[in-house]
């Protein structure tokens, strides 16, 4: 089969030929039709995550159609399609596993990070982390769901009944959060990179009361903020423009240094969280979610063997949504 894989920290992927996955035990072979191309795939490429699976197949936002099980797997039929997220396997034995919180898994393996994910024609993955796909959804539609759409979901639940939501960083993940908020009667309050005026039209396009630079202040305080931008000097913005009692969630899985700040920005009981992966309920309760909104994904597709310029286009800011990866009538 046709993929493209990791071949170090900073190198752009490579093309490669490689035999199809052999399911394992409650595992699934899916044919992939299309796979999003998330942030968190750039900070595996560019080294901001350390020790990867060698040469391992980035891609966590993965839909495709079953062709076959393996031992012991027979949740979903073959012809069923099917979404493969970021969160791959848990113990299940863990405190945190236990705890009903398999997010914080001590032993977890990750899809396109610590196994091979959806950069290829074919995966494996087991069948108890996958999500049956909702209808209504092409693809490329759907891939953004798994990721951008999990974890902002979970992004969104951790910022609390917030009615005045400021989102930082308005790409994949935040234009997904602003159709959700919006259903919830929420006003957004979209942060977008000094000058980028597409991104703000963008965002006011989907209903945001407001667009401005990330640089600037909110015309009103907000009651949350949600930092999907991996920059770190966003959060004691943030932290500046909610009210007292207000949250800040940070939604990525890396940021930059975030720099020291005075404590009187923090006091009054504000509260800065991070979101850590994501569990099966989120994923359960968002895909139900998405298609009563509804969320509408807007998409740019790129053949598999674009994946280093898809990546590029998103480290420049220049996509419009999400790109998506199709492998194509070959595949």
């Amino acid at each position: 089969m046709r993929a493209m894989q990791f071949t170090g920290p900073g190198r752009p992927l490579r093309a490669a030929d490689r035999p199809v996955p052999d399911p394992g035990p409650g595992q699934l072979l899916i044919r992939v039709r299309a796979c999003g191309v998330c942030r968190t795939d750039l900070h595996v490429v560019d080294g901001d995550l350390p020790d990867p699976k060698p040469a391992v197949v980035p891609g966590h936002e993965v839909v495709g159609v079953v062709e076959r099980a393996g031992p012991g797997a027979g949740r979903f039929p073959p012809g069923t399609r099917v979404g493969v997220p970021w969160l791959g396997h848990t113990c299940g034995v863990c405190p945190y596993c236990r705890a009903g919180r398999e997010n914080l898994c001590d032993r977890p393996a990750f899809t396109g990070y610590t196994r091979d994910g959806g950069y290829a024609e074919y995966i494996a993955a087991d069948e108890q982390y996958c999500f049956p796909i909702p209808g209504g959804y092409t693809d490329a539609e759907a891939a953004p769901l798994l990721c951008a759409g999990l974890i902002g979901y979970r992004s969104l639940r951790l910022a609390g009944d917030a009615r005045r939501l400021g989102v930082y960083g308005f790409g994949a993940a935040a234009h997904i959060v602003a159709q959700v908020a919006r259903y919830q009667n929420r006003a957004v309050y979209a942060f977008t990179r000094p000058g980028d005026r597409a991104a703000r039209e963008f965002a006011l396009a989907l209903g945001a009361a407001w667009a401005g630079d990330s640089t600037g202040p909110p015309p009103e305080p907000l009651d949350a903020a949600i930092i999907f931008a991996p920059a770190g000097p966003l959060v004691p913005a943030a932290l500046r423009a909610v009210v007292k009692g207000g949250v800040v969630v940070c939604g990525g899985i890396h940021m930059t240094d975030i720099p020291a700040f005075p404590y009187e920005i923090l006091w009054g009981e504000r509260v800065v969280r991070s979101v850590a992966n994501l569990t099966r309920a989120d994923g359960d309760e968002f895909l139900a979610l998405a298609p009563r909104v509804p969320v509408r994904p807007a998409v740019e597709t790129f053949p598999l063997a674009e994946a280093n310029e898809a990546l590029r286009r998103l480290r420049a800011g220049e996509l419009r949504g999400a790109a998506v990866l199709v492998p194509g009538p070959g595949a």
